[in-house]
C-alpha cells in the first residue's frame, strides 16, 4: 500500500463544487482506497492504495465525483516523498512563525515558461516568491486576501495550481506519515 495525499481544487468554496467530506470517503472507499481521513472541508485526503498509476488514481476519484455531484474537479496527487519533499526545500523558513502568511501552490507540472518577471512586478514589497520545480512557494506576511502576486500567480506561471497555507500542508504531513506507519 502507498500513502496518498489529494488535494482537491475548489471544491466547497462559495457555494460551488459542493462535496461533503463523508462522501469523498465513500468514493475513496468505492475504489479500494484504505485508511482515509480528510482534513477541513476545503478537499484533502489522504489515505492508502495499492494503486501506483496516481494519474489513473486521480481519474478515477475525479470521475467517481462528477457521476454524483456533476461535477469534476481538478485532483493533485502526492506522494508522501513528494510533501516530504516540499516542505524540506521551503525557501522562506521565517514565514512558518505566522503560517497563513506562508503558502504552497502545488503545480499540475513543472511550468515550461512561467512568466517570472510579470509576477515580480505586481508583487508589494512586503511578499517573497519562489518557484522550485513544480512547487511555487508564496510569503505574504500582509494577507493572501488581497494580493495580486496569489491572485494571478496560477496564471503567470501557466499550469494548473492548487494552494494551501502552511499550517495545512504540515497538518497533512503529520496524517500521512501516520497513516504510514
Amino acid at each position: 500500500m502507498k500513502t496518498y495525499i489529494a488535494l482537491f481544487r475548489g471544491i466547497n468554496v462559495g457555494g460551488r463544487g459542493t462535496l461533503p467530506m463523508k462522501e469523498l470517503v465513500l468514493i475513496l472507499e468505492g475504489l479500494g482506497c484504505q485508511n482515509i481521513q480528510t482534513y477541513i472541508q476545503s478537499g484533502n485526503a489522504v489515505f492508502e492504495s495499492v494503486t501506483s498509476d496516481t494519474a489513473r488514481l486521480a481519474k478515477s476519484i475525479s470521475t467517481e465525483v462528477e457521476k454524483r455531484r456533476g461535477f469534476a474537479p481538478h485532483i493533485l496527487l502526492l506522494k508522501l516523498e513528494q510533501l516530504k519533499k516540499a516542505i524540506a526545500k521551503n525557501p522562506f523558513p521565517e514565514g512558518e512563525k505566522d503560517p497563513k502568511t506562508l503558502h504552497v501552490g502545488f503545480l499540475a507540472s513543472v511550468p515550461k515558461q512561467p512568466d517570472l518577471k510579470k509576477l515580480e512586478s505586481i508583487r508589494v514589497e512586503t511578499e517573497r516568491f519562489q518557484l522550485i520545480d513544480s512547487i511555487f512557494y508564496l510569503h505574504a506576511p500582509d494577507g493572501i486576501g488581497r494580493s495580486k502576486l496569489a491572485a494571478n500567480s496560477e496564471r503567470l506561471l501557466g499550469v494548473p495550481m492548487t494552494d494551501r497555507n502552511w499550517n495545512t500542508v504540515r497538518k497533512l504531513l503529520e496524517m500521512a506519515k501516520g497513516s504510514d506507519e
